[in-house]
């Protein structure tokens, strides 16, 4: 706990740390309100046979917020090595493991805070704006709704996914101990991958790369209708195994290389 409340002050009274939160929550709201607003039922077959993913859609933002969420973690982990403040930070507290534990513990907490504060201003915006462009009762479309267990399963979902992708960010940070290169490689990781898609012809291995790269898998679990390309729970477990994957590799060299 003390090495927990060390590293909630340091986050707390850094510069950039509240301003990064809450452009988490901006831009995840603003983004998905942007893209919900530029739905209609007009743009549909018939007012009563549009196909859009809604729960989905109004969650889209989470593709600008979790640039935030990846600052965030990467400068919590990478800013001590690059101003040598580890080395105070261990000579406080000497168990690396319980170090890294503890940062990893404190940046997802926060991540998961403003994650659920940015999807539920995301809902929020959704309900007040698709009404105004068709999607009402009268054309057979109720307002959206936590009470459904899609739309809470895509909400839940989105939150869980920040908090993971903060984790992978936390990672590779620990593991590159440079904050330009270690936005860049996690950034790389999440996006990279879905514009490699796009270049490949091969279907099998199109579906391949859409149900093993983080963030497709990931956000699968926002997906509310037929045609997800994996599980939504599975999806999230494949971005779960990115981010063990890099915070071991990143508490072994932690523990082994000089401070």
């Amino acid at each position: 706990m003390s090495a927990a409340r060390a590293e909630w002050t340091k986050l707390r009274t850094a510069p950039t740390s509240a301003w990064l939160l809450v452009c988490v929550v901006a831009f995840t709201v603003a983004l998905g309100a942007f893209v919900t607003s530029g739905l209609n039922v007009s743009h549909c077959p018939t007012p009563r046979t549009c196909f859009e993913d809604l729960p989905k859609l109004s969650l889209s933002g989470v593709w600008l917020g979790q640039v935030a969420v990846v600052a965030l973690a990467v400068l919590s982990s990478s800013g001590e090595h690059t101003t040598r403040m580890i080395q105070t930070t261990l000579a406080a507290v000497p168990q690396r493991l319980r170090v890294l534990a503890a940062k990893a513990g404190v940046v997802t907490l926060v991540t998961l805070l403003a994650g659920a504060l940015g999807v539920a201003g995301s809902h929020l915006a959704a309900r007040r704006i698709l009404p105004g462009h068709g999607f009402m009762a009268a054309n057979g479309y109720g307002p959206l709704s936590l009470a459904d267990e899609p739309t809470l399963r895509a909400a839940v979902g989105t939150v869980l996914y920040l908090g993971l992708v903060g984790l992978l960010a936390i990672g590779v940070a620990t593991i590159a101990r440079d904050t330009a290169a270690a936005i860049t490689a996690t950034l790389m990781l999440l996006f990279a991958t879905p514009m490699l898609r796009m270049l490949v012809t091969d279907p099998v291995w199109q579906g391949r790369l859409e149900r093993y790269s983080p963030m497709t898998a990931g956000l699968a679990v926002q997906i509310t209708k037929d045609g997800a390309p994996i599980g939504p729970w599975h999806g999230l477990g494949v971005l779960a195994a990115y981010a063990g994957v890099a915070l071991l590799a990143g508490a072994v060299l932690f523990a082994v290389r000089d401070p």
